[in-house]
């Protein structure tokens, strides 16, 4: 393990621990609790639309489809069966897991941009149905009836816990053969196919993984909402904001979405007061972050200080869908063989 890898996870960790004592003991308000749970929750799904997209190469546009079906779960689950809540995160879960396995066999065998129209409309044809399926309220929604409610700081910690995992996750991944065979996957398909790559068990793997804990995030969500509608479990506006947050924050790195969501999540506490406006000043900024900084801030950081270009994209000559973060040195070009994957 590299030393810049051991500074990051002990920075991580001890950023993890004040967190957790803070949540524990309740020592921060509720105030900041509420804005951290949301941050947390951001985190996660940003790390899992950058894992996806980034990492992979598979650009999703309907990952909001896990939010509103957990959403729905926990909201069905404490209102009409009486249960708790637990059960209703478990069975989101469940859902999740098991809508992700089968729409794999369809959307696994798409690549680009027919993968990503696809999704998209999965996800939409999802919130449509919601919309006139009157067992769950129709376009009325649902109320999330929990008695007694759990308090900001229990939601806190199980928001933070769920990012530290979903932090975890990712860089556990990235560091395996399998993140060795997702990143050849992405840089140049045909070349990994030749070195023994097994590319729809890469994919399959990675899909079902961002569905789980983009489901989980969806389910602490709404939880903390209080109630759920179809535009708003299955809204597009949660993928535009995965997108956002990783392209501010830089595509294909783990810090990116981290960085990406604090931007974000400021930005939308000041934009609530151009509620008319808020899409286009958000959209302004993605442009203006694309064209003088299209690795990201992360990646602009890491410019500056390693004093080389770095690159998420692929070179030209690579068929794969995303890139890889490279340096110029054309040493670090090559791609090391995965045959266990």
């Amino acid at each position: 393990m590299k030393s810049s890898s051991r500074i990051k996870i002990i920075i991580y960790s001890i950023l993890g621990i004040i967190f957790f004592i803070l949540g524990i003991t309740e020592l921060a308000s509720g105030n900041f609790m509420r804005y951290m749970l949301q941050i947390f929750l951001y985190i996660t799904i940003g790390e899992m639309w950058n894992l996806l997209s980034g990492f992979a190469g598979m650009t999703s546009l309907g990952q909001q489809a896990y939010i509103g079906l957990a959403g729905y779960s926990v909201a069905m689950v404490t209102t009409v069966y009486k249960l708790h809540y637990s059960v209703g995160i478990l069975l989101g879960v469940v859902i999740g897991t098991i809508v992700s396995a089968l729409l794999a066999f369809l959307l696994l065998r798409m690549q680009g941009m027919y993968f990503s129209i696809t999704t998209w409309v999965v996800a939409e044809a999802l919130g449509t149905f919601f919309l006139s399926w009157k067992y769950v309220g129709q376009g009325a929604g649902v109320n999330v009836s929990i008695s007694p409610y759990p308090r900001v700081g229990k939601l806190y910690i199980m928001a933070l816990i769920l990012c530290l995992l979903s932090l975890l996750v990712t860089y556990l991944l990235m560091n395996s053969r399998l993140g060795l065979g997702l990143t050849a996957m992405r840089d140049n398909i045909d070349a990994a196919v030749s070195l023994g790559v097994n590319i729809s068990k890469c994919r399959f793997i990675v899909y079902l993984i961002a569905a789980v804990f983009t489901s989980l995030a969806g389910a602490i969500f709404f939880i903390n909402k209080g109630t759920i509608y179809p535009e708003s479990g299955f809204s597009i506006s949660w993928t535009i904001s995965m997108v956002f947050i990783v392209i501010i924050g830089g595509v294909g790195t783990i810090e990116g979405p981290i960085v990406g969501t604090v931007v974000y999540v400021m930005l939308q506490e000041f934009l609530a007061n151009f509620p008319g406006i808020s899409n286009i000043i958000l959209g302004l900024i993605a442009i203006l972050v694309i064209l003088f900084m299209p690795e990201g801030i992360v990646g602009f950081i890491m410019e500056r200080f390693n004093g080389e270009k770095v690159s998420f994209r692929s070179s030209g000559n690579d068929k794969g869908q995303g890139g890889k973060l490279k340096s110029d040195n054309k040493k670090d070009n090559k791609i090391e063989s995965p045959e266990s994957v």
